[in-house]
């Protein structure tokens, strides 16, 4: 794991390589850092949804992960998350039926966040969130 904290520590940023052990420690830097920003009545919501993205990616892309946590200026009160990976192609969201093993991540996404999309970078592509703070 490599992590960059900026020098406002408005942001932080981890990029993880492309192994299953990648979901676990993800989760415990999300965890951590929003406990140093006293964030963490959103821990929990963060944490999950952070495991479902980086779990999507390990799942269909191959290359390393970022995850990124942001602390937004222009929207204050608002807490965005960033999972990065190097498909290009958009994540698809996709019907899950009560027998299906997986495919409720995007869902999960959707129905926790205040808003969320995705966007292509030059290294492939960025699904993000964004989650209202307390306060």
């Amino acid at each position: 794991m490599i992590g960059v904290i900026d020098t406002a520590g408005d942001c932080v940023e981890w990029t993880f390589p492309a192994d299953p052990g990648a979901v676990r420690t993800a989760r415990a830097a999300v965890r951590s850092q929003l406990s140093d920003w006293d964030l963490d009545s959103v821990g929990d919501t963060t944490v999950l949804l952070v495991s479902e993205l980086v779990t999507n990616a390990l799942r269909h892309a191959s290359g390393p992960i970022g995850v990124r946590l942001v602390l937004p200026v222009v929207r204050p009160g608002n807490l965005v998350v960033e999972v990065s990976d190097p498909l290009p192609d958009p994540p698809r969201a996709r019907p899950a039926t009560p027998e299906d093993e997986n495919g409720r991540g995007l869902q999960l996404v959707a129905h926790a966040t205040r808003r969320w999309g995705t966007r292509r970078i030059p290294e492939g592509k960025t699904v993000w969130f964004e989650l209202p703070l307390p306060g």
